[in-house]
């Protein structure tokens, strides 16, 4: 089992960042790398089960489920129902906690993949997905000058 984390420090309280990250069906409305999701068979996108899709150029490139939502812990916990990315057993837990600067934003996932394709991994979700949505709330919840 790997473990793959990615965590940032905004300068705003846990709640309102809760507000802007909290929505499972979400993630495109503040990361800026991700196409609009749908959510399958109209399901509601707060409950477990919900499965989201997000799609490029007409074709489902992930599909993911929702396992857990707790708003009072502010946290929502996933797993990738399907990809192309090599991997298996993805769990991901996306959170945001109290930090004396502000708020704590973690992104952790768990997975099982060939050793020799761990770095890919770890390059695709990590130094790419994971730094840019935190990095754009970085930027979203930076101190005015």
């Amino acid at each position: 089992m790997h473990t793959l984390t990615r965590t940032t420090v905004v300068t705003a309280d846990p709640d309102d960042v809760w507000q802007v990250i909290g929505t499972f069906g979400g993630l495109a409305d503040w990361h800026p790398l991700l196409p609009p999701s749908v959510i399958e068979d109209g399901a509601d996108p707060e409950t477990p089960g919900a499965i989201q899709a997000f799609s490029a150029n007409g074709h489902v490139v992930i599909r993911e489920r929702l396992l857990e939502k707790d708003d009072s812990r502010r946290m929502f916990r996933y797993t990738i129902h399907e990809s192309a990315v090599p991997v298996s057993d993805y769990v991901s837990t996306l959170s945001v906690h109290p930090h004396h600067a502000g708020a704590e934003i973690r992104w952790v996932a768990t997975y099982e993949a060939a050793d020799e394709r761990v770095s890919e991994i770890e390059k695709h979700f990590g130094d790419t997905i994971y730094a840019a949505g935190l990095e754009s709330l970085k930027e979203r919840f930076a101190s005015p000058a």
